[in-house]
């Protein structure tokens, strides 16, 4: 098999691995606190637990995506929140899955708001998950920012005013 394709089919398989282990964790934790976002029962809605689903179980589901997937996790980290909501509204928006007693479906706007503000959650896990992963933040890892003094020659600066030579 050429190397290109390889290599891309394993890009393509990690990606798929990272998004479903974020999708697996985000699902796992929502289905544990017991909330749906997608659903509005006035003021009563917003409690703990509802924040709690909001905002810190995307960021613990887009920490696992950039774990696995490494650089541009955090980019990947974003589509976690999307699907699984997308997923949820749909089932409720075409009838499959039923509306709570006392309940409403979201508009679709204020849906898109909320789904976006738990995205914009996720890619913040995904960054602390590419800063664990690089062990530093920026473009370049810190192994490839210093060069180490081979044969004798100092690379980087020279406190003795020299010409590096050693």
């Amino acid at each position: 098999m050429n190397p290109g394709i390889k290599n891309k089919l394993f890009d393509a398989m990690m990606t798929v691995l990272a998004i479903g282990v974020g999708v697996a964790t985000n699902v796992a934790l929502e289905y544990w606190m017991g909330v749906d976002l997608h659903f509005f029962s006035g003021m009563d809605s917003f409690t703990y637990e509802w924040a709690f689903t909001l905002f810190i179980i995307p960021f613990i589901a887009g920490f696992p995506v950039a774990l696995i997937y490494g650089f541009g996790g955090k980019l990947l980290a974003l589509f976690v929140p999307l699907i699984v909501q997308g997923y949820k509204y749909l089932l409720v928006v075409y009838g499959v899955a039923p509306v709570p007693e006392g309940s409403i479906v979201l508009p679709f706007i204020y849906w898109v708001l909320v789904v976006v503000v738990a995205m914009e959650f996720a890619g913040g896990g995904g960054w602390v998950g590419e800063i664990l992963v690089k062990k530093t933040y920026g473009r370049t890892p810190k192994h490839l920012l210093y060069k180490k003094a081979e044969d004798g020659v100092r690379v980087g600066g020279d406190s003795s005013g020299g010409g590096g030579e050693g």
